[in-house]
């Protein structure tokens, strides 16, 4: 396991100059800010939210700093779980399994060597599966199964409970986890196709809010009006601009759910949830999976291109050098048939 740890924390990297306790702290303080920002779409019960960033934010600084800033997930997620409840017992181990979840999908990520790049499908798949589906399991048993113990929710809602904490926590990480990865690692071009490159990133941004605004707002279920708009996103910018459209179109569409506005509008509370949770993990998913696509087919084309340039450069030196071979033993050899001639004429 020690070996295990530290293979993963070489693997990705740690920030230079930034001390251990800095990097404790700002971690706590990360998970709190988005651990507020998930209470606003709260719908269940105080700490399960059917979109709770923290978890990808946990799991995104795991991998960035190491395992060693466990402490601040759980010094963040015990703060943030302080003014809900239930009480301090019941907290404090709500505040583990928030912290065992994310590092459990960081060992497994780790244990197949996932890479912070995201340019492989495979990697995608690990981040999906191991990252999301698998790692958050810990955090949604425990937490509900605290919450049915403490009382504050019924044993008979404890399956709804548990997977509305599951699925929040997945998509969490389906979409904190690509888009700070993405921002790592995002160049703006400095060709001559800048200025259109940008204004093509600004046509995509507002074409995402304005779709989703006239999604949200109008009665009917016209969501999927987005997805053109996150293929765009995926095919043109690959992950830098599907994980920021991903991004807007699941809060947005959290918001409204919380507002029971647009599709949600006269829903009950689990029929809001399951569409939710739904069109959350379909855009995540779609967004992630098509532009770690695009990303692999256009790193293999340029490999393809680079190895036929590479090809045609060393067919061109080959030519030279045959042309030069030519031209070395075609002269000594013409010396030779003129030195017969006058030799034989001689003789004669």
């Amino acid at each position: 396991m020690i070996a295990l740890v530290r293979a993963g924390k070489d693997r990705v990297g740690a920030l230079p100059g930034v001390r251990p306790g800095a990097r404790i702290f700002a971690v706590a303080a990360c998970y709190y800010v988005a651990g507020e920002l998930g209470l606003l779409s709260a719908i269940v019960r105080g700490q399960v939210s059917p979109l709770w960033p923290p978890t990808g934010v946990a799991l995104v600084f795991l991998l960035l700093w190491g395992l060693r800033v466990w402490p601040g997930i759980t010094l963040g997620a015990f703060l943030v779980n302080i003014p809900v409840g239930p009480s301090v017992p019941v907290i404090a181990v709500i505040a583990l399994g928030n912290t065992l979840a994310p590092v459990v999908a960081c060992l497994l990520l780790a244990r197949v060597r996932f890479s912070i790049d995201l340019r492989r499908m495979r990697d995608a798949l690990c981040l999906v599966f191991l990252g999301a589906f698998a790692g958050m399991l810990i955090s949604a048993t425990v937490g509900s199964a605290m919450l049915v113990t403490a009382g504050s929710v019924q044993a008979s809602q404890l399956w709804s409970t548990w997977w509305v904490w599951w699925t929040g926590d997945a998509i969490g990480v389906l979409i904190v986890v690509p888009f700070v990865l993405a921002a790592r690692a995002v160049r703006a071009p400095l060709d001559v196709r800048s200025c259109r490159w940008w204004a093509e990133a600004v046509a995509l941004l507002v074409s995402a809010l304005v779709v989703m605004a006239c999604a949200t707002r109008i009665p009917g279920h016209w969501f999927f009006l987005v997805f053109p708009v996150l293929i765009w996103a995926a095919c043109r910018f690959e992950l830098a601009g599907a994980s920021v459209c991903v991004l807007i179109v699941t809060t947005m569409a959290t918001l409204a759910a919380a507002e029971r506005s647009g599709p949600f509008t006269g829903l009950g509370v689990v029929r809001t949830m399951a569409q939710l949770q739904v069109f959350n993990g379909t855009a995540a998913l779609t967004g992630l999976l098509l532009a770690v696509l695009t990303a692999q087919r256009n790193h293999a084309r340029l490999a393809i291109k680079g190895a036929c340039a590479q090809l045609a450069t060393t067919l061109a030196d080959c030519h030279q050098d045959m042309t030069l071979l030519e031209h070395l033993l075609g002269k000594p050899s013409a010396e030779v048939e003129e030195a017969g001639s006058l030799s034989s004429r001689e003789g004669k």
